[in-house]
């Protein structure tokens, strides 16, 4: 008798302890998102860069599963239209320039860990998953009196060269807050982006040997509560 006396409580604790580590959510919300992005591209051999900016925008879907200990658990699944690429820093004093603008459809696949309210108040939250792009179109902009074939040997073989890989896949992260309210939930979020795919096809007899998406964006966010 006195060792159930003993057992009883340790599993009513364990059933207690276990209920308050994970506790289960079920809730689904969508919601619009948009800002800019700070774009460049990690070529091998290197080109000299600065960032080329561009839009980025779509919608978001996000099903909270659980709650652990104070983490707020969910998956979060993004469609967006992202402007990306590169532009050229010739570091000559004058004005001469390249960029080249890429348009992707982009789809973010995310594990969103959260800490802070979940109803009303604010939440912190990091991102964290794979996110593959799907090649739309590009232009190239050429300004000043430069000639392609006057540049280094080295780069000449980017201008008039077209996107060779259509499909981008890399990881992408990010940081940001959340102010839940009653008239929906508002959220920043700065997020980087680090592509794994090249644009250029990347054999020993191609001209570039790494030719890889990388892009920092800052992006606002609006969601609402489906269920």
């Amino acid at each position: 008798m006195k060792k159930w006396i003993v057992i009883i409580p340790a599993l009513l604790f364990t059933l207690w302890a276990n209920a308050q580590v994970e506790q289960p959510r079920r809730m689904f919300e969508m919601g619009l998102s948009g800002g800019i992005n700070l774009n460049r591209m990690e070529f091998q051999p290197s080109i000299r860069q600065t960032f080329e900016d561009g839009i980025n925008g779509g919608i978001m879907v996000r099903y909270t599963s659980e709650k652990y200990f104070s983490m707020i658990c969910a998956t979060q699944l993004e469609v967006n239209f992202a402007q990306r690429g590169w532009n050229e820093d010739f570091d000559d004093g004058t004005e001469n320039n390249y960029r080249r603008e890429l348009n992707y459809v982009e789809v973010p696949l995310l594990a969103r860990l959260a800490w802070g309210k979940e109803k009303r108040g604010l939440q912190f939250f990091f991102n964290l998953g794979p996110q593959f792009g799907f090649f739309l179109s590009e232009t190239e902009k050429y300004r000043g009196d430069w000639i392609p074939s006057q540049r280094p040997i080295s780069l000449r073989p980017v201008y008039g060269k077209t996107v060779e890989n259509t499909f981008d896949y890399g990881i992408t992260g990010g940081l940001g807050l959340e102010v839940k309210t009653k008239a929906g939930n508002f959220s920043i979020e700065g997020r980087y982006y680090y592509g794994l795919a090249d644009i250029f096809g990347n054999s020993k007899t191609d001209e570039f040997g790494r030719s890889a998406n990388q892009t920092l964006s800052i992006k606002l966010g609006y969601s609402v509560i489906i269920f």
